[in-house]
């Protein structure tokens, strides 16, 4: 009768299985409603268990008490599932719970509910609750060691993570018969995961030998880490190797290595990649494909692909979707089309705080500083609470503009109103704010004041500032800090030897000179990019490459004579001291901004705007070269450099010459 009974529930816990292993919560609830015996554990783990596996984890929780209510006792398998919902929840206060019943119930040594506590711990933001949980476990399996490992990579500690990697290893060497720990493929994708996040190739090459010597590199988890590990090594090549010989691809393999190009500005290897991906018969591409795509214009300021995602975009009818929606938001902005960003930003139906702070960092990109603030008081009139990121936008937009004022009532109120702690990126803002400002004591005293150790970009925009009031000695002292930071930066040493320049310190300079030669460090090379006719045409610094150059500095020969009869004087002040004028003169007209602007001007119809995007920050005498054009041309010129947009037009800049 027994073993009848036992068929019985096997039968319709399998068919639940089965019949809704892909369907939703709702329909799991009513068959189980219907026709399972809710006096039998089984039956309510076997329910859990899908509900928390199809990601519905309230009502997991929800049947766990039900069960409960009935005065059926849980098993050793009632327990994971439940605390995993709490996991997916952030519910700390139930996940606690869950752990005294554990412990009620006599399954405090059982690995697998130890090793939910431990997750759930850790998502929870309670690391230090799930190290000592993990302690007080006398025989680990690899499950309670990956559970940990896991927790400290989610919860940012990823040496953390490493470390405890190196104690596992221990442990498998000195384990035996029934207490044997064998580091399995789980495990290595949270190891991989913590090499990605301390960008450390030697390590991420030692776990991959690891994988490799154990023959679990073919696993479709770890190729897919890895990919990520060796890119954030800067190590594009080595990920490109680890996405061609895996013999499995999905598309998260896909996605991987297109975002690694997309993160490293590399967008014309990220389209051919994605046009692959669209005739890969076993793979379709998805919301993330496309999301991540347009992150590869944006990072390039390519228009025409940009557009043609969002055709595909259109016609998979994913504009709802609140991820990828932003992406097209952020893509028209850093493309230059701002209207065409806002239009994109009204017809989103769902916006999240994602979506919000991608219009605010648009329009304070391009120094449209009240339209970004108007945005943030309408998030705020919706209901949507700003987060860290929000707030970046908005303080930057107040940067670039000037907006002394609100920039300190924001960053004062995003503490002490919204609870936000200001990071590395918020203080950055603010000291670019009061430095070119002119308040520069004020900054250094923001910097000291600091609740997080100041890195580069904090000095640096310091270092900015100091150049643009000329104080030489407050410059040397965030150089000095710069150095010690970033000592193979070669852009905090070219800029201290033209702060010196501007003050006429040649031998200064010349000292700066000769520390970059002998520690082996290149200026960056300046190159600009301007897109016609669907062609992306690239310009170096005295360019003679480009087919149309002799037509290119005709044409600026003649400009130099109208730009002079307006008024324009070049400004030399930190061109080498050691040429004559006339070269002096010849060395700012060759930048490859000029170059770009003058081919756009020659190729495209009279009254077009041309659009120009620079790698490094645009010298004041192209700024001021490029605003006189403006006015002999007849033409709005915008160019995106490295800090922010200036759109030119009438012999004025958006920026109001504050950049």
């Amino acid at each position: 009768m027994m073993k009848k009974k036992m068929y019985k529930w096997g039968v319709y816990v399998c068919s639940l299985k089965h019949h809704y292993s892909t369907s939703s919560s709702p329909s799991v609830t009513t068959f189980f409603n219907k026709f399972v015996d809710k006096s039998n554990v089984f039956s309510w783990n076997s329910v859990i268990a899908e509900l928390s596996r199809s990601g519905d984890s309230i009502e997991a929780l929800r049947a766990f008490s039900s069960m409960r209510k009935l005065s059926v006792c849980p098993n050793r398998s009632s327990f994971p599932c439940a605390i995993k919902s709490c996991s997916a929840l952030r519910d700390l206060a139930s996940g606690r719970q869950f752990h005294q019943q554990v412990l009620i119930f006599g399954y405090g040594s059982d690995l697998f509910a130890s090793s939910s506590l431990i997750d759930m711990y850790s998502k929870c933001g309670e690391l230090e609750d799930a190290r000592l949980l993990f302690d007080e476990i006398p025989q680990r399996n690899v499950v309670c060691w990956t559970s940990m490992i896991a927790g400290y990579v989610q919860s940012e500690h990823p040496r953390d993570a490493l470390f405890l990697f190196k104690e596992l290893l221990v442990s498998e060497s000195e384990s035996v018969g029934d207490e044997e720990v064998y580091v399995d493929a789980v495990a290595l994708v949270s190891v991989l995961s913590a090499c990605s996040r301390v960008s450390g190739k030697d390590i991420t090459q030692g776990v991959h030998g690891f994988a490799i010597k154990r023959g679990l590199d073919e696993h479709l988890g770890i190729g897919n880490t890895l990919i990520d590990a060796y890119a954030k090594c800067s190590e594009v090549g080595l990920s490109r190797k680890v996405f061609e010989e895996m013999a499995e691809k999905d598309v998260i393999s896909w996605n991987s290595m297109i975002a690694v190009y997309a993160q490293n500005g590399l967008s014309s290897e990220a389209m051919e990649l994605f046009h692959s991906l669209a005739r890969d018969k076993e793979v379709k591409y998805n919301a993330i494909t496309l999301s991540t795509l347009l992150l590869a214009c944006s990072h390039a300021g390519a228009l025409r692909p940009g557009k043609s995602v969002h055709d595909q975009v259109i016609k998979l009818f994913l504009e709802d979707n609140v991820y990828v929606g932003t992406s097209i938001i952020d893509m028209y902005c850093k493309c230059g089309r701002l209207e065409m960003a806002r239009k994109a930003f009204d017809r989103m139906k769902d916006k999240n705080v994602k979506s919000w702070s991608a219009m605010i960092a648009g329009y304070g990109m391009h120094g449209r500083a009240k339209e970004a603030l108007e945005v943030f008081y309408a998030m705020n009139h919706a209901g949507v609470t700003p987060n860290y990121i929000t707030f970046v936008s908005v303080l930057a937009a107040c940067a670039h503009a000037g907006l002394l004022d609100e920039g300190w009532h924001w960053f004062r109120a995003m503490e002490h109103r919204f609870h936000i702690n200001p990071g590395l990126e918020h203080y950055s803002c603010m000291v670019d704010l009061l430095g070119r400002a002119g308040y520069l004591t004020k900054a250094y005293n923001l910097i000291n004041e600091m609740k997080v150790l100041p890195d580069s970009v904090v000095w640096g925009s310091l270092l900015a500032a100091c150049r643009m009031h000329k104080n030489v000695e407050l410059a040397e002292l965030c150089a000095n800090k710069l150095f010690e930071i970033d000592p193979t930066n070669c852009g905090y040493y070219v800029l201290l030897s033209h702060i010196y320049a501007d003050a006429g310190r040649w031998k200064d300079m010349e000292r700066m000179r000769i520390i970059m030669k002998n520690k082996g460090l290149t200026k960056t090379p300046g190159f600009s990019l301007v897109e016609l006719k669907g062609l992306v045409h690239l310009f170096l610094v005295g360019d003679r490459q480009h087919h149309q150059h002799e037509r290119i500095y005709a044409y600026l020969n003649k400009l130099s004579i109208e730009l002079q009869a307006v008024g324009y004087t070049p400004n030399m002040s930190s061109v080498l001291h050691d040429v004559d004028e006339e070269e002096k003169g010849l060395a700012l007209q060759v930048h490859s901004e000029k170059l770009a602007v003058a081919f756009g001007i020659l190729n495209s119809i009279p009254g077009e705007t041309i659009h120009v995007i620079k790698n490094l920050r645009i010298c004041s005498d192209c700024h001021t070269t490029i605003k006189l054009t403006t006015k002999i041309v007849d033409r709005q010129i915008v160019i995106r450099d490295s800090k922010r947009f200036h759109h030119f037009k009438d012999g004025i800049c958006s920026c109001g010459d504050y950049w």
